[in-house]
């Protein structure tokens, strides 16, 4: 499957952006989806994920309500809409998806490691400032 994130910009402290990732190429209702970020000189940084049908999703620690992990398998593409954001939430956003149609994980232990993803996306840069 082939990852297109897109919505990244530049935005004032307590703004808001959706991000979006286009799938294209499999079935996209057999991937659990997935959002990470990484800022500069840091570790990739769980941020949310969702399951294959939509009815899961769970959030890294310091999101706290502040984000919300999406998907429209009639549309192929996941969304990550981010509210009262922070200059620490600049990074690069990436979107990762892993086939889990023979449900082979699930759930927060497994989706907050990187190398659980098989596929991701080009990233798209979210800065906000201060």
């Amino acid at each position: 499957v082939q990852l297109q994130a897109s919505g990244g910009g530049l935005v004032q402290t307590g703004g808001s952006l959706r991000l979006s990732c286009a799938a294209s190429g499999r079935t996209f209702s057999d991937y659990d989806m997935g959002w990470f970020r990484q800022a500069p000189a840091k570790e990739r940084e769980f941020v949310a994920a969702i399951n294959r049908n939509g009815g899961n999703t769970y959030y890294g620690d310091f999101v706290k309500d502040r984000f919300t992990i999406s998907r429209d398998n009639s549309d192929n593409t996941v969304y990550l809409q981010m509210n009262s954001l922070k200059p620490e939430d600049t990074a690069v956003y990436y979107c990762a998806a892993f086939d889990n149609s023979e449900d082979y994980c699930s759930g927060y232990g497994c989706y907050n490691k990187a190398e659980f993803w098989e596929h991701w996306g080009q990233g798209t840069q979210v800065t906000v400032s201060s």
